[in-house]
């Protein structure tokens, strides 16, 4: 049996993730004096928020007129209407002093001449509910998520702060423990990444900040870390994963490697072109042409393209042009955009419009929580906290985004969610006085975490395997790629899930060559691909059942939205036998004000 070192460890509360959300949880819970421990892949500023570019949406007015009733408006209309609207209007009322604070503790906005913060146009988001274009989102240049990982990294850095938070970076999620009998969540395993061995973290409140999760797509934007742990193990606990079949494709990934193109390109003025220079959008989207909401976009380039009017020798993607704004203005506007253009395809987009295409991004679905970062499981149609549990980020699904993301509300949404998890852990933790879940029994690790054990020693003990990983990482984002993507078919999605029963079958013959225990590459790699077969599992399920077409969703053989039987949640069950139940649960609606109603004076 392989020799693995195991560690126990004691914190009021563990985050998982040290992107935008678990850093926002840990600012919260550090001014709380929580004992906190922070668990990452990487180091903190290495998360993946750091490549978000575009902006922060908040109705601040510092370019026109905005309320937050209209980001609310917009919101809730580009979710498709699946968004649940408390958790809507929670969102946006709370957006302008975020932006605020943020700007208190340091965030470099860019300016305009008076001296406020510059707020740029972004897809979707509209004056007077949809009457024209507004300028809601808050930029730091086109690094505005690096902008934002740094001040909170910074703000949980302060001697009011930095006492009580202790950072574990490369530190690898392996399961969530929960008691057996009560179902209350006890702890954490993690592996270490650096000098191998096991550590189970056990703390009164859980926090799941894991981020995205699309490498399961031939062309994606997300980082090496985003491979849906937190998914994996929630699921593997018995907690439905809410909407998954949600999957955003942004429309504009540079061709051929994926790395996005803010959609802040179009809301300073660039614009999409097909292969006859035509600017296509206005047959898609004739009033707010290409800075429709992401689903829209995404459609009508993947259909110029099945119209044969893509560019390039395979006629297979769009361009993107931009040069018309001037160089001056890229350079001061959009500097990140031009790095990536000219390091990636040589394109000096001063000059020449940069190749594009629908490239996977976002996850609107996840580990279902409610508006104060609770994870929620159902009673019927009622949802019910677990005590201890809480969801922020993309990992998490409060239902923010509904069917559909509009870009620039997810610096917003991490930035609230992980704030308000952390807040409510330290209020729950203050109030109720839970009991510390550290069990008294010896063999700590044989009992909660024998599975976790018996998988390690496997590994580490038994053969090489007859599958390598790559056969089945290769063919797993190929045919999510073709069947999964923009467009979706039953006889696709049927054939996808044929593919992944065999995928399941293959990762069972996989094993080690790599026997050693410290920075073992090829161990992550493994519990990567054993997590994205899970998520790639549930999205294709639940994207067969959903039998209509909403937001992201986008069924040729059901093209329209079917509110009679799809106006509803897909909550994805994972059964002890591996396969997947999908249940529907109602979407929390709070009718809006009509849109006839105007606010006197903005409310923060």
């Amino acid at each position: 049996m392989a020799n693995i070192d195991v560690r126990l460890e004691e914190f009021d509360v563990v985050i998982v993730g040290a992107g935008g959300a678990g850093l926002a949880a840990a600012v919260q819970t550090g001014l709380a004096k929580l004992k906190t421990a922070v668990i990452s892949e990487v180091f903190p500023t290495r998360s993946h928020t750091v490549s978000a570019q575009g902006g922060i949406n908040a109705a601040l007015a510092n370019m026109d007129e905005d309320y937050w009733i209209w980001h609310m408006y917009d919101t809730v209309k580009g979710s498709d209407y699946i968004g649940d609207q408390d958790a809507i209007e929670f969102f946006t009322k709370n957006a302008p002093k975020t932006i605020i604070e943020l700007e208190h503790w340091g965030m470099p906005f860019s300016r305009i001449e008076n001296g406020k913060i510059y707020q740029r146009a972004f897809g979707g988001q509209t004056r007077n509910f949809g009457e024209s274009i507004a300028h809601r989102a808050c930029a730091v240049a086109d690094r505005s998520g690096h902008a934002i990982l740094h001040t909170l990294f910074e703000r949980t850095l302060r001697p009011d702060i930095s006492p009580y938070v202790s950072y574990y970076s490369e530190y690898y999620l392996l399961k969530l423990i929960v008691d057996p009998e009560t179902k209350k969540p006890m702890a954490v395993v993690a592996w270490d990444m650096v000098n191998g061995g096991v550590h189970i973290f056990f703390a009164y409140a859980i926090i799941f900040a894991t981020g995205g999760n699309t490498r399961n797509f031939r062309t994606n934007t997300n980082a090496h870390i985003n491979t849906g742990r937190g998914w994996y193990v929630c699921a593997k606990a018995g907690i439905p994963i809410k909407d998954p079949e949600f999957v955003q494709f942004h429309p504009t990934g540079i061709y051929g490697v994926g790395n996005l193109i803010t959609e802040g390109v179009r809301g300073e003025g660039g614009y999409l072109i097909n292969a006859n220079g035509e600017r296509f959008m206005k047959k898609y989207a004739p009033h707010v042409l290409d800075l429709a909401s992401r689903d829209v976009v995404s459609r009508g380039m993947a259909q110029e393209i099945r119209e044969g009017r893509g560019v390039g020798p395979k006629k297979d993607h769009i361009l993107l042009k931009l040069d018309h704004l001037g160089k001056d203005f890229i350079m001061d506007k959009l500097p990140g955009i031009w790095e990536l253009a000219y390091k990636f395809v040589g394109v000096d987009c001063t000059k020449d419009p940069i190749p594009v295409q629908p490239t996977a991004h976002y996850h609107m679905g996840g580990i279902p929580t409610n508006i104060h970062g609770q994870v929620v499981t159902w009673d019927g149609d009622k949802e019910v906290p677990i005590p201890g549990l809480y969801g922020a980020g993309e990992c998490a699904c409060p239902s923010l985004h509904g069917a559909n993301r509009l870009g620039c509300n997810s610096l917003l949404d991490l930035v609230i969610t992980g704030k308000e998890a952390g807040r409510h852990a330290a209020e729950w933790i203050a109030t109720e006085r839970p009991i510390f879940p550290y069990p008294a029994e010896d063999y700590i690790a044989d009992k909660y975490a024998k599975d976790v054990m018996d998988q390690l020693n496997t590994l580490f003990d038994g053969p090489a395997g007859s599958v390598k990983m790559d056969e089945i990482w290769e063919d797993l984002r190929d045919t999510m790629q073709h069947n999964m993507s923009v467009f979706r078919i039953e006889e696709g999605i049927k054939k996808q899930l044929e593919l992944l029963d065999q995928y399941e079958e293959k990762f069972k013959n996989v094993g080690l060559t790599d026997k050693s225990k410290v920075f073992n590459t090829e161990l992550i790699e493994y519990f990567d691909l054993e997590s994205l077969l899970l998520v790639s599992k549930l999205e294709t399920v639940a994207a067969y059942e959903r039998k209509e077409s909403r937001g992201a969703h986008y069924r040729d053989d059901y093209p329209e939205r079917d509110d009679k039987n799809y106006l509803s949640h897909t909550a994805a069950y994972l059964k002890e036998d591996g396969s997947v139940e999908i249940q529907y649960k109602p979407v929390r609606m709070k009718p809006l004000t009509a849109p006839t109603f105007q606010p006197k004076k903005r409310v923060y």
